[in-house]
């Protein structure tokens, strides 16, 4: 007798869990965000034509930025405006004295990416912010940075909050006053420098707003 209303609880049960677990599965839906490429590895397709094309030649998937005889510099500038979202990409240190990072919306706020000008020091995932300098600096950089191989660098930017990992590891959360809303993504090479770095696997994963 005890076994049979065993089975009979049993039976009134299955279907209490299926509902439950199917209420729980509505309650929780899942993110729908996608990680876009930005870089096609061949060419610069969706990125502003720059004025020195012979610094930035793109082959086999890598983006090789390097100064010209004359030392000129530039930001290459993606064509596409974003908001709040997360950049991700690797980087390689080259010959000279690597000055470079990404520019965050604008052509004013930077993550810098290897030696200061002004700090003569290693800032790589640092914001830089014009009249501020360095606000912060990065933790734990020199440990996690690959001087001779690739570095994933990941940004993110949601209003005017910057945060950054470096080699998986958060490194640097900063907020900027000087933020602006929408704008471009760039990548510098400054002038009047020696030097050669590359870019791969350059991604963009767009957010919703205050996400």
């Amino acid at each position: 007798m005890i076994y049979t209303m065993n089975i009979m609880i049993a039976k009134r049960l299955i279907p209490i869990c299926l509902i439950l677990a199917t209420a729980g599965c509505h309650s929780a839906p899942q993110s729908t965000y996608t990680e876009t490429s930005i870089f096609n590895g061949q060419d610069l397709a969706g990125w502003k034509t720059p004025k020195y094309p012979e610094c930035w030649i793109a082959k086999d998937g890598i983006l090789t930025v390097t100064n010209n005889p004359e030392r000129k510099g530039e930001n290459l500038s993606t064509v596409k405006h974003y908001r709040d979202f997360v950049c991700q990409l690797e980087f390689k240190f080259g010959a000279g004295t690597v000055d470079s990072g990404v520019f965050m919306r604008n052509d004013r706020d930077q993550i810098q990416i290897g030696i200061s000008g002004s700090l003569k020091r290693d800032m790589t995932a640092s914001p830089y912010i014009p009249g501020k300098g360095y606000p912060v600096e990065a933790k734990g950089v020199k440990e996690l940075l690959k001087l001779d191989d690739w570095n994933t660098l990941r940004i993110r930017a949601v209003g005017k909050t910057y945060t950054t990992w470096l080699n998986g590891a958060e490194v640097m959360s900063y907020t900027s006053a000087s933020a602006v809303e929408e704008g471009p993504l760039g990548i510098q090479l400054h002038g009047g420098r020696e030097m050669t770095i590359q870019y791969r696997d350059i991604s963009v994963t767009e957010l919703d707003s205050g996400e």
